[in-house]
């Protein structure tokens, strides 16, 4: 390479490596690999949030590098705060701590390759951290100013190996006292180096700007999807699916809170009419995966993808979020957020607000009214309301503990719908489950509820199902249509909203509606269960279709002991399988042993007579005993 051939550039320079590695290797070899392995993985992971490059990873060192100084310290930060989380799970004497150095410096870049004193002054500022610690050179320090909630300590100008001139040392400091500090004498800069300071800026700046024209004009973020491969057609609207929020502060204490953003954020687009979004059942089955996003929009025939990340420090939590156009596997727009843990929600609302407005959706007056409006201020509360609705099943433990923690949401904050909602929910649930002791008295209390829900905030969407559902528990079976009529209004692209109007229309006897309602929810929500559509299909007089959608998952619906068995009983019957009918009942009385005609609650749901006969009458040549 001669000359006139080399490629230089400035760029910001992390190094990091292992102290005491000899020590650690020694005692034990496997376990040290093992540990390396993992820790560089985090490690490696950080750096490509933070639009950093992974240059060289040879043994413990490890080398990268970003274009901005401000993403290599953020990244330094977290990637520490992570490990040392990891290294509290371990014994003290296998504890793996690196030393991390930054330097911004001048490079020569070969293929994939960089070198020079640019790097040489990264290693050596490395050699000076502590371990768990960071150390940035004078030139990074430097372009820093107050643009980080961190604090330094001056460690001096150093005479490092092989380098002429001394480098200027900051040890980082991320302790929150620390913040805007800055320990130590540091000395004047002269007039030169302000001027080169500000070379340097403007050198990073078109380095940026270079990098974003590359990045997102020339070169695809991901693989694009194929529209042909796509598992549903494409909706004509924009459409969306929102990825689990990635939990990374090391602590699985706050999956729960990564998973309410995430539905937060799921509720506030399905409040929009022009938007189709994926419902959280289906978008939840990735969570954890290493899914491309390709196949993610092919799978659940969207357009558009959000993914983003949290990290959580203490009272401040830093949201990473990215929509991304699936089609042409290209970001449409990025943001981060650092804010205090207690205005999540409102974060939540910026996102939402953002992508309707990328994405070019019409808002209707009442839509930007409900969009823009916060249900509750109390994060605990709301995150101990998303919690109990996901445990609720069909098992009265689980509806039991889901009651108590809707309770502790009405004392959070008693001005919060959500709480008198899933109570009245929960209450529905006892009485038509079989689980109530006094079902008359558990069915006044959710009608109660529920209303108390609608008065309180009439523009939450779970509130409609539950008053649908205690109007249903009392048999005014219009007035439950009305209401889940009223709730698809208020959200008007969420699966729930679509999927029990078909439920209440079923119970109402008109299975041919019900079931292109309940398709609909399931084309929001693809992977959810097809209870409430053989249901459907049972009443709409198509037996081979609910015995079919039934099967399909008939081996976890029989070890649960699951209501949907009587359909399938009765639709075997209806079809003159009596033996095949019988069969399936006494796995439902396996598990059920209590049910009779006489308490099955189901029977007497139906609002035609007619509906209700036939169904008891099936029942009953199924082998379900009058009493």
């Amino acid at each position: 390479m001669t000359k006139g051939d080399v490629k230089r550039k400035l760029t910001a320079i992390f190094s990091a490596d292992v102290e005491g590695y000899s020590r650690l290797m020694e005692e034990d070899e496997l376990a040290t690999i093992e540990t390396l392995t993992s820790q560089k993985e985090i490690m490696k992971k950080m750096i490509r949030q933070y639009r950093g490059r992974v240059v060289d990873s040879a043994g413990d060192n490890l080398l990268a590098e970003f274009a901005s100084v401000v993403d290599a310290v953020q990244g330094a930060v977290e990637v520490q705060q992570i490990l040392k989380a990891k290294n509290d799970e371990l014994p003290e004497n296998r504890r793996m701590c690196f030393r991390i150095g930054i330097n911004l410096g001048d490079v020569i870049e070969e293929g994939e390759s960089i070198y020079g004193d640019g790097v040489n002054v990264a290693a050596r500022v490395e050699g000076l951290a502590e371990g768990g610690g960071i150390s940035i050179s004078g030139t990074a320090y430097d372009q820093l100013g107050k643009k980080l909630p961190l604090g330094y300590e001056y460690l001096g100008e150093q005479s490092v190996k092989n380098i002429e001139k001394p480098v200027r040392v900051y040890r980082v400091l991320i302790e929150a006292e620390a913040v805007g500090k800055v320990i130590g004498e540091k000395r004047a800069k002269p007039m030169l180096w302000r001027w080169a300071t500000v070379a340097a800026t403007i050198a990073i700046l078109a380095a940026g700007v270079l990098a974003i024209w590359n990045f997102y004009l020339r070169h695809p973020y991901v693989e694009a999807a194929d529209p042909n491969k796509m598992a549903f057609p494409l909706p004509e609207e924009p459409s969306i699916a929102v990825l689990p929020i990635t939990n990374m502060s090391g602590d699985k204490d706050q999956e729960s809170f990564a998973d309410g953003i995430t539905e937060d954020i799921i509720t506030d687009l399905s409040k929009v009419s022009g938007l189709f979004v994926v419902a959280r059942n289906s978008t939840f089955v990735y969570k954890g995966k290493a899914v491309k996003i390709r196949e993610i929009a092919q799978d659940l025939g969207v357009r558009n993808i959000l993914e983003g990340s949290v990290r959580r420090s203490g009272d401040r939590i830093r949201i990473n979020v990215q929509l991304i156009d699936a089609l042409k596997g290209r970001h449409i727009w990025a943001e981060r957020y650092d804010r205090q843990r207690k205005d999540a929600l409102a974060v939540s609302d910026d996102v939402a607000q953002r992508v309707v407005s990328e994405l070019a959706v019409a808002l209707k007056a009442s839509e930007a009214e409900r969009l823009f409006r916060r249900h509750t201020e109390n994060l605990e509360a709301y995150e101990t309301f998303l919690y109990a609705r996901r445990i609720i099943t069909a098992t009265e433990e689980a509806t039991l503990e889901a009651k108590k923690l809707f309770e502790r949401v009405i004392e959070l904050d008693p001005g919060f719908a959500g709480g008198y909602a899933g109570l009245s929910w929960v209450y529905s649930r006892l009485a038509r489950h079989g689980f109530s002791t006094s079902p008359e008295e558990d069915m006044e209390r959710a009608f109660k509820l529920a209303q108390q829900a609608v008065a309180t905030d009439p523009t939450f969407g779970f509130s409609y199902l539950a008053l649908g559902s205690a109007y249903l528990n009392k048999g005014e079976h219009d007035k439950a249509i009305a209401a889940m009529e009223e709730g698809i209004r208020v959200q008007p692209g969420t699966a729930d909203a679509y999927r029990y109007m078909g439920f209440f229309l079923h119970w109402a006897g008109r299975g041919d509606e019900a079931i292109d309602f309940v398709k609909k929810s399931i084309r929001l929500d693809p992977v959810y269960e097809k209870h409430i559509l053989s249901m459907s299909y049972f009443t709409a007089g198509r037996y081979g279709d609910a015995i079919e959608t039934i099967n399909q998952n008939y081996a976890e619906i029989a070890r649960k002991g699951h209501l949907i068995l009587c359909f399938l009983a009765a639709s075997y019957a209806a079809i003159g399988q009596d033996e095949k009918a019988r069969e399936v009942m006494q796995v439902f009385l396996a598990k059920r042993p209590k049910f009779t005609l006489s308490n099955y609650p189901h029977v007497r749901i139906y609002k035609r007579k007619e509906d209700r006969d036939r169904y008891a009458d099936l029942l009953r040549r199924s082998g379900m005993p009058e009493k």
